[in-house]
C-alpha cells in the first residue's frame, strides 16, 4: 500500500442555530440556612458534582449579544464573507463559554459552543488558514464529545467529531507524527464504524468511514486495517460512491487509473 498517499480533509456541514430562546436574568435567590457539616466519611460516596453558578446580569446581557453576533456570522459566511463571520463569531464565543462554564450540564449551550467553534474554524479554512482551523477542532473537540455521549443516537453530532478528528488526524500524519495521528484515527474509527452500522447505505457514513480506514491504515502497521482500506477503496470505487474527498486516496491505494 503505497504510504504516502495523501489524504485531503473531509468536509462536514451542519445546520447551526443558536439557542431558540434568550438568556433571562434570574430572579434573586431565597435565603436560606446553611446545614449543618458534618464529618466526612470516607465510605461515603462521591460528591455530586457543583450545583451550576447563576450568571451574571451582564454576562446575560454578554449572552444575548452573542446569540446575535452568531446569527450575524452564519449570515456573512453563508454569503462567502468568511472575514466578517470570524469577526462575529471571535466576538461571540467568550460569552458563550462563560454560560457552559457557569453551568456545564445545560447541553443546548454546550451545543451551542461546539457548534460556534466549529463555524469559526470552517470560516478560517474558507481563508486557508488551516492552523487556525486545527487549533479551533482541537479546542471544540471536548464540547463534541459531550454532545455525543449525551446523545448517542444522534448521527449528525456523531459524524461532525469523527470528520474532526480525521482532519486532525491528517495534519499530524501529514506532519509524518504517525504516533499522535493514530489515537485520533482510532477514535474516529469506533465512531464511523457506529454510523455505518446504523445506516451502511449512506454514502456520507460510508465515506467517513473510508476516510478513517486510509488514515488509521497509514498511521500504523495493522495490515488487518490497510486491507480493509484497500477493499473498501476497490468497492466504493467501483459503484461510484467514493465522494470527491477521497477519491484520490482510494485510486492510489488500489491503484486504479487517476484523471490528469
Amino acid at each position: 500500500m503505497p504510504k504516502s498517499a495523501l489524504i485531503a480533509f473531509l468536509t462536514l456541514s451542519t445546520a447551526m442555530t443558536a439557542p431558540a430562546f434568550a438568556q433571562e436574568a434570574p430572579a434573586a435567590p431565597a435565603a436560606s440556612t446553611p446545614a449543618a457539616t458534618t464529618p466526612t466519611d470516607p465510605a461515603a460516596p462521591a460528591e455530586a458534582a457543583p450545583a451550576a453558578t447563576a450568571m451574571t446580569p451582564e454576562q446575560i446581557v454578554a449572552f444575548n449579544t452573542a446569540v446575535t453576533d452568531f446569527t450575524a456570522g452564519q449570515s456573512a459566511q453563508q454569503s462567502g464573507d468568511n472575514a466578517t463571520a470570524v469577526t462575529k463569531y471571535e466576538a461571540a464565543i467568550p460569552a458563550i463559554k462563560t454560560a457552559v462554564e457557569s453551568d456545564p450540564s445545560k447541553m443546548d449551550n454546550v451545543n451551542f459552543l461546539a457548534n460556534a467553534l466549529y463555524a469559526n474554524a470552517a470560516a478560517y479554512g474558507a481563508m486557508g488558514q488551516l492552523d487556525k482551523t486545527i487549533a479551533l477542532y482541537g479546542e471544540s473537540l471536548p464540547y463534541w464529545r459531550k454532545l455525543v455521549e449525551a446523545k448517542p443516537t444522534d448521527a449528525a453530532s456523531r459524524n461532525i467529531l469523527a470528520g474532526i478528528l480525521i482532519q486532525m488526524g491528517n495534519q499530524k500524519l501529514g506532519a509524518q507524527d504517525k504516533a499522535g495521528s493514530a489515537p485520533l484515527y482510532s477514535e474516529a474509527l469506533t465512531l464511523a464504524r457506529k454510523s455505518v452500522a446504523e445506516n451502511a447505505t449512506d454514502n456520507i457514513n460510508k465515506n467517513i468511514l473510508l476516510s478513517a480506514l486510509i488514515g488509521a491504515s497509514q498511521s500504523t502497521s495493522d495490515t488487518a486495517l490497510q486491507t480493509e482500506a484497500v477493499e473498501m477503496s476497490k468497492k466504493m470505487l467501483a459503484d461510484g460512491s467514493v465522494d470527491a474527498t477521497n477519491k484520490p486516496s482510494a485510486q492510489a491505494l488500489t491503484g486504479a487509473p487517476q484523471a490528469g
